[in-house]
């Protein structure tokens, strides 16, 4: 598996604005997910509970689904989600606020949904290659190649031309997939509280989720037992308590953004240069890691 993503970063950020024929739907299988995050890459618990260890559980969004059909429901908010035994089944995944980036051929930068740790002056990922990077970005696109479902990488192609994809052979070590049989207490979680979560689910709903919200679901990830639907309790309250405390540099870019972005797609009305700057001013003077740029990659 090759791929070339220099000025893609197609599986990083929400293109739907600029070509909803082309871009996919977000849809990995048959339960809608309840919130409209584009591509939001599943962690493993393990992942999650090195986020909140590192302060950083403020990076961190869950997310819920609408139940396929067969699927047993639980309602909350008059919302049916789906359910195990009750409890609402949820992933945890990291938060894509707006940011102003130029990818995929773009000719100026946009406001477009964006992971929380995509550097929006290179397109790369902050944490690559460091043990934060988590496993779902790793492997992309190998589950789709092995399945043979349609990739990020040939979406790109297909609307901007060019190759992303250079070498369509999965990786001989691909992990199994965040949705198997496998994956219960692993990287699918089921809340195991769910009266408690009035009000909750309207907010997650509707992209109005406080950080408590939030980590009420990051900390029964944590506490969560693979394999089962058992939930530590003391893990799960610390685990909730860190991520509810975090303020790191993550949650402050996110809030300077969200405060600065205009609508999705809308053009930001800067220059590349003065951009930069902008993501210097945000991102990098408030502590967030730096990319190589291209150049060093090659």
């Amino acid at each position: 598996m090759e791929l070339d993503c220099e000025g893609c970063a197609g599986c990083c950020v929400d293109w739907r604005p600029l070509d909803p024929a082309a871009a996919g739907s977000d849809r990995t299988g048959p339960r809608p997910p309840l919130d409209d995050v584009y591509a939001l890459a599943p962690l493993t618990r393990d992942e999650v509970a090195r986020f909140v260890d590192d302060g950083l559980g403020d990076a961190l969004a869950p997310r819920l689904f609408e139940p396929a059909e067969r699927d047993e429901t639980v309602t909350v908010d008059g919302t049916d989600l789906a359910a195990v035994d009750g409890r609402p089944v949820f992933v945890v995944g990291l938060r894509k606020p707006p940011k102003p980036v130029a990818p995929i051929g773009t000719d100026e930068p946009r406001w477009l949904g964006a992971c929380a740790f995509l550097d929006p002056t290179t397109l790369q990922c902050r944490i690559h290659d460091t043990d934060r990077y988590p496993r779902t970005c790793s492997t992309y696109p190998g589950h789709n190649l092995e399945l043979g479902a349609e990739t990020e990488c040939e979406r790109v192609a297909a609307a901007s031309g060019g190759e992303r994809l250079l070498d369509d052979e999965p990786p001989a070590d691909l992990p199994a997939p965040a949705f198997g049989p496998q994956a219960l207490g692993a990287t699918v979680f089921a809340y195991p509280d769910p009266a408690d979560l009035d009000g909750v689910v309207a907010r997650l709903r509707d992209g109005e989720a406080t950080a408590d919200d939030r980590a009420r679901f990051v900390g029964a990830a944590v506490g969560s037992r693979p394999g089962s639907l058992s939930v530590t309790r003391d893990r799960m309250s610390d685990a909730r308590e860190a991520a509810r405390e975090a303020d790191s540099w993550v949650g402050a870019a996110i809030r300077a953004w969200t405060e600065r972005a205009g609508d999705d797609g809308e053009r930001v009305g800067l220059g590349r240069d003065a951009r930069d700057r902008l993501v210097r001013e945000v991102e990098d003077d408030a502590g967030a890691p730096g990319t190589p740029g291209w150049d060093a990659e090659r």
